[in-house]
């Protein structure tokens, strides 16, 4: 990647900023590192302490809102990682995992296409280095009532 084509300039010729790293909702940290990974705690669909996407999908919420909600928490993972790097998300190295929850009425479909939205930003971010294993997972509830919760582990230099 080169300085023309760095995550901060793919960020901004996207039109997206990054939030301030959410406070956490519980008793624990934005992330942890070992060696050269980074854990990413789950993040909601939070911006500037607002949840801007509650209720469930396939009720409150359809595929398109669900997937925006889902690229709100992939930001959110963002400012935690450039929180960790001093600033510098050019230190990644590798997306190596994303895990998405999503609240929705029981037998929704499309879970996957959901947390696509955390996904495709990862990719528009990191070129090939975003792309991720991953788990996408229904759920009955999350914190604050969010549409939306993803994590993520990163590899970094």
């Amino acid at each position: 990647m080169t300085a023309n084509d760095s995550p901060a300039k793919r960020l901004e010729a996207l039109g997206l900023v990054l939030p301030k790293v959410p406070v956490p909702r519980g008793a624990f940290k934005p992330y942890s590192r070992t060696g050269s990974l980074i854990f990413l705690a789950g993040q909601i669909c939070e911006w500037e302490g607002d949840v801007r996407y509650a209720g469930p999908v396939g009720e409150k919420h359809n595929l398109e809102a669900a997937q925006k909600a889902a690229q709100i928490c992939a930001l959110n993972l963002l400012a935690s990682l450039h929180l960790a790097l001093d600033g510098d998300l050019d230190r990644v190295v590798s997306c190596h995992r994303l895990g998405g929850f999503v609240y929705c009425t029981p037998g929704y479909p499309d879970v996957p296409k959901v947390i696509n939205g955390a996904s495709d930003l990862m990719f528009a971010v990191f070129g090939e280095c975003g792309r991720h294993a991953r788990t996408a997972v229904g759920v009955a509830t999350l914190p604050a009532g969010a549409t939306v919760e993803v994590d993520g582990i990163f590899e970094v230099r």
